[in-house]
């Protein structure tokens, strides 16, 4: 039978069609997320660390809902949205004397993961002052870290889930659609790297980012329940070379387009990127084509 629908890379056909249908009319007082929630059991629609893809499963219903193939309950509330009105980290005063030496008098350099703990307020303040891009609140699965050296902070480095579609990236690894949209959770994009502006530390950079590399995976399962194989980021050429990245044995993907992921045409509507990558393990195509 041929596909009727896709969401989210799942084909819907017309007898998925029907099978919703037959749900919602078999509790015909059932909420919105009621469906969705029955309609991801049904289907063992499920995230990575086994989470029910409660929301996913809902915007799909919504669009066969407003494509007129279902037809769902009312809507019973309309929940505040928290990203309507966020309000910006505050800052937050810490000692700024400068730190100028050379990186092995400030060794040993303690690296926290800091999401969910006492220190994001102040991980979010310190981007939100110092990194050119500002804070933004990060969506899916993300870990945030800081470096401390002598009791003090000098470095913030994020970390989120990589874009679904990236050429130069894609074709280094070799995988094709299918395998993209299994194994794209394998992937971690580094949003933020900041060297606090009043330390002068050479090699730190490079130094922080080969620290992260070795416990990144592991971190990322603790939390996600599944590992890492290969980390990204990009480098805008207009204000920075990315040596720290090269220097810590990253290599150069190539360059984005320049049209982000929402662009209905083929032309440029931001700075293009360069994109760089490193594998996590020697066996990161094996693992990521599987």
């Amino acid at each position: 039978m041929p596909t009727e629908w896709r969401y989210r890379g799942r084909e819907i056909y017309a007898e998925d069609i029907v099978f919703i249908r037959r749900l919602i009319a078999s509790d015909p007082g059932a909420s919105r997320r009621a469906l969705s929630e029955k309609l991801c059991s049904a289907w063992e629609w499920k995230q990575a660390n086994g989470a029910p893809r409660d929301m996913v499963c809902r915007g799909l219903m919504l669009m066969l809902d407003r494509a007129g193939q279902i037809q769902l309950p009312p809507v019973r509330y309309h929940p505040p949205n928290p990203l309507a009105n966020r309000v910006r980290p505050a800052r937050l005063l810490i000692d700024t004397a400068p730190i100028h030496v050379s990186l092995s008098q400030i060794l040993p350099i303690e690296l926290r993961q800091v999401r969910r703990t006492a220190d994001e307020p102040l991980f979010n303040s310190l981007v939100q002052q110092h990194h050119y891009l500002g804070y933004q609140q990060p969506v899916g699965e993300h870990l945030k870290y800081m470096a401390w050296a002598q009791g003090r902070p000098i470095a913030c480095a994020a970390w989120g889930s990589a874009p679904r579609h990236l050429k130069c990236r894609d074709g280094f690894i070799g995988w094709n659609a299918q395998a993209r949209r299994r194994n794209i959770r394998f992937l971690a994009y580094n949003t933020r790297f900041l060297i606090l502006p009043w330390v002068r530390v050479e090699h730190l950079a490079s130094h922080l980012l080969g620290s992260m590399a070795g416990r990144l995976s592991a971190d990322w399962e603790q939390i996600y329940e599944h590992p890492l194989y290969f980390l990204e980021t990009f480098v805008d050429p207009e204000r920075f070379r990315g040596t720290c990245y090269r220097a810590a044995n990253w290599k150069v993907l190539g360059r984005t387009t320049g049209r982000g992921k929402d662009s209905t045409t083929k032309r440029p509507n931001r700075s293009i990127k360069e994109a760089l990558g490193l594998a996590l393990t020697p066996r990161f195509r094996e693992l990521l084509c599987a």
